[in-house]
C-alpha cells in the first residue's frame, strides 16, 4: 500500500468514527439516542471547544507545561533505562543480584507513587516528571537489556577472534543489536511519558492538560473532557511521528523489506 493510500485509509477510519459518534449522539433511534449527549457530548461540540481554546490561546500554556513534563520524563527515563539496561546485560552478576528488586519496583502501581512523589517533590513540575520516569524507565530498560542479550553469539565470537575490545564490541555489535529494540520501546515510552505527566496533573496541579481535563470533569463538562483527550491524543501522535523520523535516520543499516531474498 502506498503512503497516500495508507493515509487515506487512516483518515477514513477517523471520519467513520466521528461520523458514527455524531449520528448516534444526535439522531434518535426508536425514540432514544444511543449515546446521550450529556454523557458522551458530540464531535461538533468537542471540535467547537478545541477551536475556542485555540482562538483564546488558553490551551497553549497547558500544552507547553505538559510537553515540558513529558519531554523531561521521556529523556531522563530513556537515558537511564538505556544505560542501566546495557550495564545489567554486560554485568551478569550485578543483574542477578538486583533482579528481584527490579521486578518488585516494576510491579508497583504507578498511581500509588503519584501521591508519594507529590509529598516528596511538591505539586510542581518535578513530581510529574518523576512519575513519568517510573513509567518510561522500565519499558526502555527491559527492551535494551533483551536487545543486548539477543546479540548474535556467532558474530560476538568472530569479533572477539578478530581482537575487538569490549569497547569496540559495545559500539559495533551490542549497540546495533539493541538499537531496534530500544526504538521499539521508545514508541511505547512516548505515550507512557505523557500518561505520567497527565496523571500527575490530574491528581494535583494548577496547569496542564491533566488539570484541564480534571477541571472539566468536576463541572460535568463532557465536551471539555473529550476535547482535552483529543488534544492529548494528537499531541502523542505528533511526538511519536518525531520519534519515527529519528528512528529512520539512525537505523540506516536496517535492511528494507524484501532484501536478502533469493
Amino acid at each position: 500500500m502506498s503512503r497516500s493510500a495508507l493515509l487515506l485509509c487512516q483518515l477514513l477510519v477517523a471520519v467513520m468514527f466521528f461520523g458514527s459518534w455524531q449520528f448516534f449522539a444526535t439522531v434518535p433511534i426508536f425514540g432514544h439516542t444511543v449515546l446521550p449527549p450529556f454523557f458522551f457530548s458530540t464531535p461538533v461540540d468537542v471540535f467547537n471547544r478545541i477551536v475556542k481554546w485555540l482562538v483564546e490561546g488558553s490551551i497553549w500554556r497547558h500544552l507547553l507545561i505538559t510537553l515540558t513534563e513529558a519531554s523531561l520524563a521521556f529523556v531522563i527515563g530513556s537515558l537511564s533505562g538505556t544505560l542501566i539496561g546495557f550495564w545489567f546485560a554486560r554485568q551478569q552478576t550485578i543483574a542477578a543480584i538486583f533482579d528481584p528488586y527490579v521486578k518488585m519496583m516494576n510491579a508497583l502501581p504507578r498511581v500509588v507513587l503519584a501521591p508519594i512523589f507529590a509529598l516528596w517533590l511538591g505539586l510542581g513540575i518535578w513530581s510529574k516528571v518523576a512519575l513519568g520516569v517510573t513509567l518510561v524507565f522500565f519499558v526502555v530498560f527491559f527492551n535494551v537489556y533483551q536487545g543486548v542479550k539477543e546479540a548474535n553469539a556467532t558474530l560476538v565470537d568472530n569479533a572477539r577472534m578478530l581482537g575487538m575490545s569490549e569497547r569496540q564490541l559495545l559500539r559495533h555489535v551490542y549497540w546495533p543489536s539493541a538499537l531496534s529494540w530500544m526504538f521499539s520501546s521508545l514508541h511505547t515510552s512516548v505515550g507512557f511519558a505523557v500518561v505520567g505527566a497527565v496523571v500527575g496533573e490530574y491528581l494535583g496541579s494548577a496547569a496542564g492538560l491533566g488539570y484541564l481535563i480534571q477541571q472539566a470533569e468536576g463541572v460535568f463538562d463532557v465536551a471539555g473532557v473529550f476535547a482535552g483527550m483529543i488534544v492529548l491524543a494528537i499531541f502523542v501522535v505528533a511526538i511519536d511521528f518525531v520519534v519515527t523520523k529519528v528512528e529512520n535516520r539512525l537505523l540506516v543499516w536496517r535492511p528494507n523489506a524484501g532484501e536478502g531474498r533469493v
